[in-house]
């Protein structure tokens, strides 16, 4: 199977080009301004070039992985997820696992060194769910696995991009 990256590149232009003509410029009035704040558990969010993500949990320990929200988009409407077995060493690259939609199959690979945990069982139930929230690592989110991250999968970290580097990345591609 060929990694999410190498499924994506016939597709990704259009998915680009497409999702900049959709951008709208909504005014906003002085009584719908809002603000937000984000958290450290959202800055602690990193991507891979093969488009997959890995949040990481405070202290650092556990993380969730999954395919980004682009990978999901460019892949279509996905069709059945193939989870790993737990519990499962894995080094960064690694295949943990494998999406497939109705436009290519793709390789699932691991952000990171460590242990995987835990599975989203839901993914196996209702594939659609990764192109609902591929980035949703709650209970009904497309998170894939969750991983105990290694002293190598801190130093996996350096190697991956946080999210304004990931959307640079993206818009190249």
């Amino acid at each position: 199977m060929a990694s999410i990256v190498r499924s994506l590149r016939p597709v990704a232009s259009r998915f680009a080009a497409s999702s900049s003509r959709t951008a709208r410029s909504w005014p906003i009035s002085q009584f719908q301004a809002r603000t937000f704040s984000a958290s450290s558990a959202a800055q602690a969010k990193k991507y891979t070039k093969d488009h997959e993500w890995i949040e990481l949990s405070e202290d650092k320990k556990t993380g969730y992985i999954g395919i980004s929200e682009y990978a999901a988009h460019a892949l279509g409407d996905v069709v059945y997820v193939e989870l790993p077995t737990i519990p499962m060493e894995v080094a960064a690259g690694d295949s943990i696992g494998a999406v497939e939609s109705v436009k290519s199959a793709s390789d699932i690979n691991s952000p990171i060194s460590g242990t995987i945990v835990a599975v989203n069982d839901l993914l196996e139930e209702r594939p659609g769910t990764i192109n609902k929230g591929p980035e949703d690592e709650s209970s009904a989110g497309g998170w894939v696995a969750k991983v105990e991250v290694s002293d190598a999968g801190i130093k996996d970290l350096d190697g991956l991009m946080d999210a304004a580097a990931y959307k640079e990345f993206t818009e190249e591609e």
